[in-house]
């Protein structure tokens, strides 16, 4: 009886096998994180009374097909674009102030060795884990004396809650920036500044784009501490869609499911732009050093 010879096992076989696997996975998790964002897409054309129930998963039909009305009375309605103007200004001003200040700190502390520096470094990381209601309604009543109650005045509030984070990352990754770089350029006449922003700066692109995006995304998208804080005058487009509820609880789903696509356009194509450093700075940031 002849044998088969192919019966050796290959363990080369094996991550192929369970790769495979993983990628049909994931693949169907992933629709359904897609599919509720399909939903919101295909509702934002449909008449609001042909959104709820059954109807909520039914294409655009002949009758309920409402074209650009929803988007065109969402804008209106919320005085969207003056919403999104200062959105976009909080947004840009805060991430700004936080990778520059945290990185500059994150630099500072990988760079010194004391014990004052460490003692920073820990207030830092504590501040993550503590959470945003403890501290809420004292924040509110601060921001108020100290007239922080605009868009401008929401940025230095924006740094302090972001400000944890962003420099555990920068900690992270200024340890693993050879020393023997900023001391070569030291040699050559450059200072504290001069070093920070021609050597530093570019060795941590990866992890300025990724504090970026990662606040980027968590301030464009917050709603409780610009409701919170910010004057009756100014809002942000979280706090705009909300107007879109009448007062006896009636809501407009068709400009609603407009706004909202309207609102998460500019963060993911941000996020699709820059969205190839993430992993790279994550992991230099939290793993080296």
């Amino acid at each position: 009886m002849a044998k088969n010879k192919n019966t050796s096992f290959d363990p080369a076989d094996k991550p192929v096998k369970f790769g495979f696997i993983w990628t049909i996975l994931f693949t169907v998790l992933s629709l359904f994180f897609i599919f509720p964002i399909f939903e919101v897409v295909i509702n934002s054309f449909k008449t609001t009374s042909n959104i709820g129930g059954a109807n909520t998963f039914v294409l655009p039909t002949k009758d309920s097909f409402a074209g650009l009305a929803n988007y065109v009375q969402g804008i209106a309605d919320t005085n969207f674009w003056s919403a999104f103007g200062n959105t976009v200004l909080i947004t840009v001003l805060s991430v700004a102030a936080i990778i520059l200040c945290t990185s500059m700190c994150g630099w500072y502390i990988a760079r010194v060795d004391s014990k004052g520096a460490k003692i920073v470094y820990a207030l830092f990381a504590f501040s993550m884990v503590i959470p945003f209601q403890m501290v809420m309604y004292t924040l509110a009543y601060v921001a108020q004396n100290l007239n922080l109650t605009n868009p401008i005045g929401l940025v230095p509030v924006y740094l302090g809650f972001g400000a944890g984070l962003a420099t555990f990352m920068f900690v992270g990754f200024a340890k693993s920036i050879p020393l023997e770089i900023e001391e070569a350029a030291m040699i050559d006449g450059c200072g504290a500044l001069g070093i920070f922003f021609r050597i530093v700066v570019p060795i941590m692109k990866p992890t300025y784009i990724t504090v970026a995006i990662l606040e980027a995304m968590w301030i464009w998208n917050d709603y409780l501490l610009p409701y919170l804080v910010l004057d009756s005058n100014y809002k942000t487009v979280p706090i705009a869609i909300q107007f879109l509820q009448t007062s006896h609880g009636q809501v407009e789903w068709g400009p609603m499911m407009a706004i909202i696509i309207l609102a998460i356009i500019p963060i993911i194509v941000f996020y699709m732009l820059a969205q190839k450093y993430i992993i790279g700075g994550v992991v230099a940031g939290a793993v080296k050093g």
